[in-house]
């Protein structure tokens, strides 16, 4: 039987975009999945427009905070909740294509991984497709590689319970799937990557994320504070880091 996957989806004032994201996992060709959104305190029509889709498929499941907690805890919850063997990630203003699910299992079971990401793309705020892909490496993601390289999106992440466990995400306001996804590999797993656009990341100008240049101190104290590292290393892999996200986005705008 095709193991169940259970999709993990925090929503906050998410009613602009969070209904395409609950499309892009009710048109999966893989069926065997529940998807468990948790409101952090949403004040616009989030929760009503998951309600509704809920009402027609008993596979999404709503769940709502008390107060708002931020990413990582809300996650948690839904994790927590979760019943199934492989545990996946979106977002709710992240979308997949329809294959994503069947495609990525299939690898996962076929190469025994327990832990797995794929390539993707990116969408505008318009849901236009911006004509470039994040492609992943053509070797296994291991701890020291992934210190030098965010490799691992949210929207592509699966990890397989039953090898793992149920790992959850710290209390970090940012950062907090990088601090899982490391926190797999320092158990000595590695993460099989599948390079495959099979999700797309909607980039949204206001996003943390797209302002590269301020993320490179941001960045030095979450590995000095979170990974034990020491002074030099830290600053060691903060280049790696920085070359490989920051430096080369820079490069392309420049070089266009």
């Amino acid at each position: 039987m095709d193991p169940k996957i259970s999709i993990i989806t925090p929503s906050f004032n998410s009613e602009k975009y969070i209904a395409e994201a609950i499309r892009s996992v009710l048109q999966q060709t893989y069926s065997n999945w529940e998807m468990i959104v948790v409101d952090d305190c949403s004040s616009d029509s989030s929760v009503k427009i998951v309600e509704e889709f809920a009402n027609q498929d008993r596979r999404i499941v709503l769940l709502q905070n008390k107060e708002n907690l931020g990413a990582g805890p809300t996650r948690n919850k839904a994790i927590e909740f979760s019943t199934g063997q492989i545990i996946a990630f979106l977002d709710s203003d992240d979308i997949w294509l329809r294959d994503k699910l069947e495609k990525h299992v299939n690898f996962m079971l076929r190469e025994d991984a327990a832990f797995s990401h794929t390539s993707y793309g990116f969408i505008n705020e318009t849901g236009k497709v911006i004509n470039k892909t994040f492609h992943v490496s053509d070797f296994p993601i291991e701890y020291k590689d992934l210190l030098k390289r965010t490799e691992i999106s949210c929207l592509t992440a699966m990890y397989d319970v039953n090898k793992v466990g149920k790992m959850y995400m710290p209390d970090l306001r940012v950062k907090q799937d990088y601090a899982l996804w490391l926190s797999i590999l320092k158990k000595g797993f590695v993460s099989m990557p599948l390079d495959e656009e099979l999700a797309f990341y909607r980039q949204r100008k206001n996003s943390n994320t797209n302002k590269k240049y301020k993320l490179v101190w941001k960045h030095i104290k979450f590995l000095y504070q979170t990974q034990n590292l020491g002074f030099f290393k830290t600053i060691y892999y903060t280049f790696w880091w920085a070359y490989n996200g920051v430096f080369k986005y820079y490069i392309s705008k420049i070089t266009g």
